[in-house]
């Protein structure tokens, strides 16, 4: 009963879920395997968009430059897979992506500037790496990557999509969080004077978060590539998308608590909610509005409970 309140929130976005996809089903009644296979390719840049942000988050900073850092890495990933052999080009484009994240992250420490100053500068920076590895859409990647993400695998409704964002969880996050990192990350956004007191290295612990958001992005590009099948240089909606899922997830906006499972669910929560209004024939336009509405509130009223929380 504990862990059921515990996870009461993350449990009520799953219900919500499965509510929504019936909900789908009954609008278009030809809504299934494919549908979800569907669902999942779309989310996929989103949900490694959204788990990078969380990491900083809990933390206690926020990294403005994700979509840029995502656009560096794909077209980084179209280019290198032109030159090079596929394995290769996906370990530079990781590493890539760590070390944009490491750089954010010096920068915030060294400076001494808000996290929220200095990402949103770095925006404009990745931004312009990106162009200038690619001026306009193009290269082209491997057939073995974009067959990575389409299509399911083991039964005929597990979209393989939905299985590359798990497996990264399971070998990444999961089992960091129950290491002296993993702890720190949580330790310095609930607490930095009382987690610097407790002996931990606030700045390199910091480094290291905004480093594994570089990574998440990483794979977020690398999907984003896979996904096109080739690089796009402009950056996609992927900064509010990944806060209002941070903060509809459940993870503080203050920092110290949360998961990656919640705003992973409210990733695609967000992206059924779209799809519903796409049956439902509303206007483009609308849906984007009806989008935005709904992610200026989930982060407003995040922000609100913040700051209630370090009110009392």
């Amino acid at each position: 009963m504990t862990q059921m309140k515990k996870h009461a929130w993350v449990i009520s976005l799953a219900v919500l879920l499965a509510v929504l996809l019936a909900l789908t089903k009954i609008i278009q009644p030809g809504f299934g395997a494919s549908g979800i296979e569907s669902l999942a390719r779309a989310a996929l840049p989103f949900g490694f968009a959204t788990s990078g942000m969380a990491v900083v988050i809990i933390a206690g900073g926020i990294d403005l430059s994700v979509a840029s850092m995502m656009a560096v890495c794909a077209v980084t990933t179209a280019v290198l897979m032109e030159r090079i052999a596929g394995v290769p080009a996906v370990i530079i484009v990781l590493l890539a992506g760590v070390a944009m994240g490491a750089i954010n992250g010096l920068l915030i420490v060294l400076t001494k500037v808000p996290d929220i100053v200095v990402t949103l500068a770095m925006l404009f920076v990745w931004e312009g790496v990106a162009l200038l590895i690619l001026s306009s859409p193009g290269g082209s990647t491997a057939d073995w990557l974009q067959g990575t993400i389409r299509g399911s695998l083991i039964f005929f409704w597990l979209p393989k999509a939905f299985l590359i964002i798990a497996m990264v969880l399971a070998l990444l996050w999961w089992p960091l969080q129950r290491t002296k990192l993993g702890l720190s990350i949580y330790a310095i956004g609930s607490d930095e004077l009382a987690a610097f007191r407790s002996g931990i290295s606030i700045g390199p612990t910091k480094v290291a978060a905004y480093a594994i958001c570089g990574l998440f992005c990483a794979f977020g590009g690398l999907s984003l590539a896979a996904l096109t099948g080739i690089g796009e240089p402009v950056p996609g909606p992927y900064l509010m998308a990944s806060i209002a899922a941070v903060v509809l997830g459940g993870v503080v906006l203050g920092g110290g608590k949360g998961g990656l499972l919640g705003p992973l669910l409210a990733v695609f929560v967000l992206r059924i909610i779209r799809t519903l209004l796409t049956l439902m024939a509303v206007d483009p336009n609308v849906t984007t509005i009806v989008e935005g509405v709904i992610m200026v509130g989930v982060v407003m009223l995040g922000t609100a409970l913040t700051l209630k929380g370090t009110r009392k």
